[in-house]
């Protein structure tokens, strides 16, 4: 079977055509034009573990991202801390104890240079527990060893300052 010329610039300029409106309908919802304020993922190290005197670290699995449309923002934000079964011993390694979960809501947003602070409210078990509880996650950019804090209105003299061992924070530009 002979394919036309013709039908094949058809074919291609349909497809783009396509493919240009999948990705502008990514950026708008609702008719109103979204961008990413800040999003990423790893895994981080509490600096300073549990704290004196025992210093158990504490390793957390972290995922968030936010969106601004018009002057809204929007996102999720998820952290997982465990700490390890024994403070001493052949357990001190595994990580396997839910120390605090936070899975939350981002309603706020703001950039200064490089950092981004997040601000919502969030479901907690564990240390900190409690239900619409409002947070703030202020997050460097970068890689490993980018810094952030997370801060939980039921622990407001414990903010949790983590440093990024695998993964990946990503923030955009100013406001």
């Amino acid at each position: 079977m002979k394919v036309e010329p013709r039908w094949i610039r058809g074919i291609t300029a349909t497809s783009l055509v396509l493919l240009a409106a999948m990705i502008v309908g990514l950026s708008v919802v609702h008719g109103q034009a979204t961008s990413v304020i800040a999003r990423g993922g790893g895994t981080t190290i509490i600096h300073g573990g549990t704290g004196s005197p025992g210093f158990v670290p504490v390793i957390t699995t972290i995922a968030f991202h936010a969106t601004r449309s018009g002057n809204s923002a929007s996102g999720s934000f998820e952290c997982l801390a465990e700490a390890p079964e024994a403070g001493t011993g052949s357990k001190s390694a595994q990580f396997t104890v839910n120390a605090m979960y936070v899975t939350g809501q981002i309603t706020g947003a703001s950039v200064s240079g490089d950092t981004a602070t997040l601000t919502g409210t969030a479901n907690i078990t564990g240390l900190g527990a409690g239900s619409n509880v409002p947070f703030t996650f202020v997050v460097q950019k970068g890689g490993p060893g980018a810094a952030s804090v997370l801060t939980v209105d039921t622990l407001p003299k414990t903010p949790f300052h983590e440093i990024l061992l695998q993964g990946s924070f990503e923030v955009a530009g100013q406001d």
